[in-house]
């Protein structure tokens, strides 16, 4: 009988967390859309409610959005009545985007259901599995983002 290898390559385990996070994140963008929301619109209210109140650019750093796609969404939650946006006493220039109290209310709703569905989801590991997952991921990702900095730093100090 042929002993199964046990040892998953660098490439094998890339590969598996692909695929885990493609269908991870289509769910999780199918729990958003089934609440009546598109994903930039519910990346900016789950920001305003565990935030507060922030500028554009400040929810577009935290969400990892592109600026005219930010702006886009706080354009469609102002009109429904969910933000408003309001001008700061220390620059004029800035605008700090606020939840209204239907706002609060709404978000509160869509992030709870979706937190459901994400336990729901992630109910098949252990809390020891899920410590483990999330380690290994943090520690994975700490890495590239390091790498990723130095990368960006070489091609600066390359520019004239």
């Amino acid at each position: 009988m042929k002993k199964a290898n046990t040892r998953i390559t660098a490439p094998q385990l890339w590969w598996v967390m692909a695929r885990s996070h493609h269908a991870l994140r289509l769910l999780a963008e199918q729990s958003i859309t089934n609440a009546g929301l598109c994903l930039t619109d519910f990346a900016a209210l789950e920001a305003l409610l565990h935030k507060g109140p922030l500028t554009i650019s400040a929810i577009q750093n935290k969400v990892l959005l592109a600026s005219g796609s930010m702006t886009a969404a706080i354009d469609r939650l102002e009109q429904r009545g969910l933000v408003v946006r309001k001008s700061t006493s220390s620059d004029r220039r800035a605008r700090l985007v606020q939840l209204t109290q239907e706002g609060k209310r709404v978000a509160a709703a869509y992030f709870e259901k979706h937190v459901r569905d994400l336990e729901d989801l992630m109910s098949v590991l252990s809390a020891k599995e899920r410590l483990q997952a999330y380690t290994s991921l943090k520690k994975l990702g700490l890495l590239a983002a390091q790498k990723l900095g130095r990368a960006r730093q070489a091609v600066e100090e390359e520019r004239p």
